[in-house]
């Protein structure tokens, strides 16, 4: 927040008071950035533990989204796993703060990349390349590490709060080359025709509009195909990148995966992989992911009433 031209640059709605205890909340997690790494995560856990026990309507989601992927679990593993997604999602929070809020570099001693040859590879090919990332929980600090190593571009949606709007925004630009919202798909589309590098998530429910259904966990999920199209359009290699904290805390692996057969031509065969690729994923790392999603809100029958998982 100390950025030069921070609050010169600023809506001046922004400093409406119905936003004070937004701007102070963020300022609180600010000042926490500074503190030292392991009290970070300690704080991280600990307001997850906090979002575990009064978030009554995420905890419903969460423990929704588990059973319907987990049924092999006992119902005791899956609410501790329920429990460790929240901890995770907290910390996840922190880290998010950190991407914002501290120089790109930092934590790069405490991170291993892997597979980014393969990316330079396509690159001098004249190749653009399709990151095929994911919402795992350290989605926006693995950005700004893989910002150090790697010039990229990236999608995002627009947040409905205007303060953590403006302040994404904000944190983005410094450390990206370009930032598209996830409607602008000539932008993508010019991006990787002029032979760079686009990040891009597919794996939320955006709805049955320009989505087919196919099984993630062996659910039908409505799956976006912008996927396949744009990788076309773009002629773009796709490469599914990953990213995840240690299991013992002490940092970070950033993972670029050997590429995927997208676009195969057909657009539901390329959703089942770029699916499956991600459930492999998510066996190996169950609770560092953005569960608290209501990923199979949208259902295949039309006459079924949109979220009637998630009813309680």
């Amino acid at each position: 927040m100390a950025e030069t031209g921070f609050f010169k640059a600023m809506p001046k709605a922004l400093w409406h008071p119905k936003y004070w205890p937004t701007w102070l909340g963020i300022g609180c997690l600010n000042l926490m950035t500074r503190l030292p790494y392991k009290t970070q995560l300690w704080i991280g856990r600990q307001i997850g533990l906090v979002l575990h026990r009064f978030g009554h309507q995420r905890r419903h989601i969460t423990s929704v989204n588990i059973q319907l992927c987990f049924p092999e679990k006992s119902s005791q593993q899956r609410q501790q796993l329920v429990r460790q997604i929240f901890i995770d999602n907290g910390i996840g929070l922190m880290e998010t703060m950190m991407a914002w809020f501290r120089r790109p570099d930092y934590l790069m001693s405490r991170t291993e990349f892997h597979g980014f040859e393969q990316v330079t590879e396509q690159l001098q090919q004249g190749r653009g390349v399709m990151l095929l990332g994911a919402h795992y929980s350290m989605l926006d600090l693995a950005g700004a590490l893989v910002s150090n190593v790697q010039s990229i571009n990236v999608s995002y949606r627009p947040q409905d709060n205007a303060v953590m709007n403006y302040l994404m925004e904000r944190s983005r630009a410094r450390l990206y080359e370009r930032c598209f919202t996830r409607k602008d798909i000539r932008g993508f589309i010019r991006t990787l025709k002029q032979g760079e590098v686009l990040w891009y998530a597919q794996d939320q429910d955006f709805g049955r509009k320009n989505s087919i259904f196919v099984d993630f966990f062996g659910m039908p999920a409505a799956t976006i195909t912008a996927t396949s199209r744009i990788a076309k359009a773009g002629n773009a290699v796709v490469l599914p990148i990953t990213y995840f904290r240690k299991d013992d805390n002490s940092g970070y692996v950033v993972t670029v995966h050997p590429a995927l057969d997208i676009p195969s031509g057909d657009d539901a065969t390329d959703a089942r992989l770029a699916n499956a690729f991600l459930e492999q994923q998510l066996r190996e790392h169950p609770s560092q992911y953005l569960w608290l999603h209501k990923r199979f809100k949208t259902r295949p029958d039309k006459r079924e009433k949109k979220g009637r998982l998630y009813q309680r």
